[in-house]
């Protein structure tokens, strides 16, 4: 079974109710009939119903048993603007400010109903940038405890593959941390531990890629990436990770075999932790384009309740995955 059919098994299991805020978008709707007739979450979808019942005619969706919430007319706005108001008054929020912002801003407003325990996540980004998923979920939901830092990840899901888990890796940080430092990049290893064993139930081994395998290259880059390795032994000793190693190296037991014989995770990483958010973004995206891999993500990993983002590129198979997976990590949350 593919991954993605195991986290949707997984999700139908419980059904948590996830918010799609940008009903306004084809894809959102016609990936929201989709997850209704696989029965994979609960949804509601934030606007104007008339409107979206209409666009969603149009595609012949059916999107009959969605719960449609629309700020104009939602008894609970003035309870959500209060709250917004309360939370961010330190920054310099107002009253009227919190109303305008639930208004015009359909994210933030299903970023409240999660605060406010209306639904478990919430997934968007399919005609937004990552700053307006965010954001909000920064501010109003804050990090989970014990957090270090917010980073995103994708499930790669490789056909025909050996490598990795059967095929399934998770890559990150590909989507949020431009050039993390060696602590941010041991932080983001340890986060990436935890999300794989999670979703998968597979035992995360941990390859901090280069350019480099073992010393074979010197450069600041190369360094940055042993200072990590180094850090995470030293905070996080329970991790099964290993570095600094090429991607070759890390996943090709032939290959480990020659360049890093010693190591317990060369040949075998499931987990790719990425030097800088070029590498990952060009590498995840060179992976599901050339390898017909299926990329869910970017997921957020360390925000208190289930935010992720999406694509601006996405199909709709892509939303329904991602739903899944956002309903597995609520699942995890209770």
């Amino acid at each position: 079974m593919a991954f993605i059919d195991l986290m949707k098994e997984k999700a139908r299991q419980n059904r948590k109710t996830i918010v799609l805020p940008e009903s306004e978008d084809q894809r959102t709707l016609t990936a929201a009939a989709q997850i209704l007739k696989e029965g994979t979450a609960d949804l509601i979808l934030v606007g104007n119903a008339e409107t979206i019942k209409k666009d969603a005619a149009a595609l012949n969706a059916d999107i009959e048993g969605v719960k449609i919430v629309d700020p104009e007319t939602d008894p609970k706005f003035e309870h959500y603007a209060g709250t917004l108001f309360k939370l961010r008054e330190k920054k310099g929020m107002t009253l009227e400010k919190a109303t305008a912002t639930l208004k015009s801003d359909l994210i933030t407003y299903g970023v409240m109903m999660v605060k406010e325990g209306d639904a478990d996540g919430l997934v968007a980004g399919a005609c937004h940038a990552t700053a307006d998923t965010l954001r909000p979920a920064l501010q109003i939901l804050k990090t989970a405890p014990g957090t270090e830092l917010v980073s995103g990840f994708f499930i790669m899901d490789v056909p025909n593959c050996e490598y990795g888990a059967n095929g399934t890796f998770l890559f990150a940080d590909c989507g949020l941390n431009q050039d993390p430092t060696s602590e941010e990049l041991a932080a983001i290893a340890n986060s990436s531990s935890d999300s794989f064993r999670a979703l998968t139930g597979e035992e995360p081994k941990i390859a901090m890629l280069s350019h480099s395998t073992k010393g074979s290259a010197k450069h600041a880059l190369v360094d940055k990436v042993t200072a990590a390795v180094s850090i995470a032994h030293e905070k996080y000793p329970e991790l099964n990770l290993d570095g600094e190693l090429q991607l070759d190296a890390a996943i090709v037991p032939s290959v480990a075999k020659s360049k890093a014989k010693d190591s317990k995770v060369a040949g075998q990483a499931n987990v790719l932790i990425f030097p800088n958010l070029d590498c990952g973004n060009i590498g995840y995206k060179l992976v599901q384009r050339l390898a017909k891999a299926e990329a869910y993500g970017p997921m957020l990993q360390g925000i208190a309740k289930p935010v992720n983002d999406l694509s601006r590129g996405c199909s709709a198979e892509d939303i329904v995955g991602v739903v899944a997976l956002t309903a597995v990590q609520a699942q995890m949350a209770k």
